[in-house]
């Protein structure tokens, strides 16, 4: 097992999604105590398009405040951070996985779907790094 496929090393070098969201609704910080490794998320939500059915009958809620309902969608990601290849790489893919995804989605990512994307498995005493990012999407998947 290498350390740095391929996949996390071109992630880390151009990661996806990386740079503060202006306007954000919502702003996830997280760091590992551990290696000092460090996230934030930033968050612009967006409804999922009513059916023409929804729209015919005026249940599109067009005037009302924003909340999170299960018809939120993740409209926009990006993070800032800064840390190993793995956890910078993990933030990028995750973020990219997540864009366009109802927020109540989230909370059904596992640690396995992680190792997933960025390739497989990586040691144990890495799993911390490459999960800091899931860390921080299940708050928002938690907190609504």
């Amino acid at each position: 097992m290498d350390l740095y496929r391929e996949e996390i090393l071109e992630h880390w070098r151009s990661p996806q999604n990386f740079g503060k969201l202006a306007d954000a609704d919502f702003v996830i910080d997280q760091i590992n105590p551990l290696c000092g490794d460090q996230v934030t998320f930033y968050f612009r939500f967006a409804k999922r398009k009513p059916s023409s059915r929804a729209q015919a009958e005026g249940k599109t809620n067009g005037n009302v405040p924003f909340k999170i309902h299960d018809d939120t969608i993740i409209g926009n990601v990006s993070f800032t951070g800064k840390g190993c290849a793995i956890s910078i790489a993990s933030a990028s893919i995750l973020s990219e996985a997540i864009l366009n995804k109802s927020v109540s989605s989230l909370s059904k990512i596992t640690g396995r779907d992680v190792l997933k994307m960025i390739g497989g498995p990586v040691g144990p005493a890495r799993l911390k790094c490459a999960f800091l990012s899931l860390e921080a999407v299940k708050k928002l998947a938690i907190s609504h």
